[in-house]
């Protein structure tokens, strides 16, 4: 929240969301009331210092800390409050006097204060604890908090086997006897919650957190047409797109799309951690990726978008906020959006532990490209954003024109030409290294990348499709070839070089061109 920000608040006026509290010596109980009906309905901002016709008094310069103390205590007491309630209370200076400011988000639980129910009702805070029915439709519209817990009318026939097969195989990397391993398909719907009773019908059924992960694209389509991921590429065409990739598919492929898609146009430089080469990108990109699967708000029609421009990698996801503004690392209280969703993506090893996400995006940032991550919640939406460098935007390969084919085939055939017009063995030998090289020195920064990427065993799939090529056949005769003739790659199954199961790695000699 900035000043100017704020003052467009005040200028607002008090409304569904937005109410003043005179309070410059003390808090009153209405202050709480206010944020009990706050939480209970879409959440909203209370600013402390300004009455009820938006003047500005302030608020008691030297109780300042009492007052900020004496708020964060009352909404933390389970005495008070229930469920007890976190978020921060802000001081601002405005027109020289000091106002307080918090954003109090909404509850996925009906809350109470001091054992009685408040609700919003337009700018007035109304006490509806006696009234049945509006208790009722209270209680089923948090119920419903979790909007992915819906049930549907969809049937096990709506999913995709190999999905299941493909989870399975992925906790293996967590436990070889995982409890996965001996379960059907339907008791890991079971176990882990994708299976529920409509609290209507109480009829059972497969909720929308089911298909979204193991859905077959139609049934998707069919209870969420909203579901998108739009990944876009802006560094050369700001005002349209350099590259694009519209996601629609479950959860499982959506984040090997994201991943893919951010690989193909960053670089991976060469990173130690300790004694160890990692690859910081990748370890963002795990990051970053299931986070925005896993809390993406699925009720709202807002489209999930990635961008990468010049400056930043940005995922803006529509969110169920709980905090207004950039979050802290020091002070942010993870709250778990998608239980059920975060609990499939711990078990196939794509999330850890909840929290654990920003840290670690933030350690690896700064790695990566030397900046700070940011997080920021606000009217709805989750933006995170990772600065890049230079280094993180270096192309992945050119593009394949009949000049480039033409200057490095020059090369060729000035050495093949030399060797029969200087003595066959003699000269052939020097005019084939010297074509070599005008082609090795011509593709050097190919090289450059293909080296660091083979730091670790990789497959000729991987390395074209990290490079960003389409034909494997030309990308291999015109840049692997010659890096493997030269020593600079080398097989990991020499002796069957034409093995399905064939990788390349990096060599010293490779190394020390750098």
């Amino acid at each position: 929240m900035t000043k100017n920000e704020l003052n467009e608040f005040i200028r607002k006026g008090e409304g569904y969301q937005i109410e003043f509290k005179s309070s410059f010596d003390s808090l009153s109980k209405d202050v709480f009331d206010t944020v009990c009906s706050f939480s209970n309905r879409e959440g909203g901002t209370i600013i402390l210092g300004v009455d009820n016709d938006g003047t500005i008094k302030g608020v008691n310069s030297e109780l300042i800390q009492k007052i900020k103390k004496d708020f964060v205590t009352s909404i933390n007491n389970i005495n008070k409050f229930y469920p007890p309630l976190y978020f921060p209370i802000e001081d601002f200076y405005i027109e020289d006097k000091i106002v307080l400011f918090a954003h109090v988000p909404e509850c996925n639980q009906v809350c109470r204060h001091r054992g009685r129910i408040i609700d919003r009702n337009n700018d007035s805070d109304i006490d509806i604890t006696d009234n049945f029915e509006l208790v009722r439709q209270l209680y089923l519209r948090k119920g419903g908090s979790y909007f992915v817990n819906t049930v549907t009318g969809l049937t096990l026939n709506d999913l995709r086997s190999d999905l299941f097969e493909r989870a399975r195989s992925m906790t293996r990397n967590r436990s070889l006897n995982h409890p996965w391993m001996s379960m059907s398909d339907e008791e890991i719907l079971r176990i882990s919650g994708l299976i529920m009773k409509d609290p209507i019908t109480q009829k059972e059924g497969l909720t929308l957190a089911a298909i979204l992960l193991f859905g077959k694209d139609a049934a998707i389509i069919s209870v969420l047409p909203h579901h998108k991921t739009d990944a876009i590429v802006r560094i050369e065409d700001i005002n349209r797109y350099d590259d694009r990739d519209v996601i629609i598919t479950n959860l499982l492929e959506s984040y090997d799309r994201m991943v893919a898609f951010c690989q193909k146009h960053l670089s991976n430089p060469f990173i130690l951690e300790g004694e160890q080469s990692i690859s910081a990108r990748d370890k963002i990109l795990r990051e970053i990726c299931a986070n925005s699967l896993v809390h993406r708000n699925y009720s709202s029609g807002f489209v999930s978008q990635l961008v990468i421009e010049k400056d930043r990698l940005m995922i803006v996801n529509p969110s169920i906020s709980y905090i207004n503004g950039k979050l802290s690392l020091s002070s942010f209280r993870p709250f778990s959006k998608n239980p059920q969703i975060s609990k499939v993506f711990r078990e196939i090893g794509l999330a850890d532990e909840l929290g654990s996400g920003m840290r670690n995006t933030c350690k690896y940032t700064r790695l990566y490209s030397g900046g700070e991550p940011s997080f920021m919640e606000e009217g709805g939406m989750f933006r995170t954003e990772i600065p890049l460098s230079n280094v993180s935007l270096l192309k992945t390969g050119p593009e394949i024109s009949p000049s480039n084919v033409m200057l490095i085939d020059k090369g060729h055939d000035k050495g093949h030409d030399k060797g029969h017009d200087g003595g066959h063995d003699e000269g052939h030998d020097e005019g084939h290294d010297e074509g070599h090289d005008a082609k090795l020195e011509w593709l050097n920064e190919v090289q450059k990348k293909i080296i660091l990427f083979c730091l670790s065993p990789k497959s000729k799939k991987e390395i074209v499709t990290y490079m960003g090529f389409k034909n494997p056949r030309t990308f291999s005769s015109l840049y692997m070839k010659p890096l493997l003739e030269k020593g600079f790659l080398q097989l990991c199954i020499p002796d069957k070089p034409k093995s399905r199961y064939q990788k390349y790695i990096s060599t010293n000699k490779g190394l020390k061109r750098f």
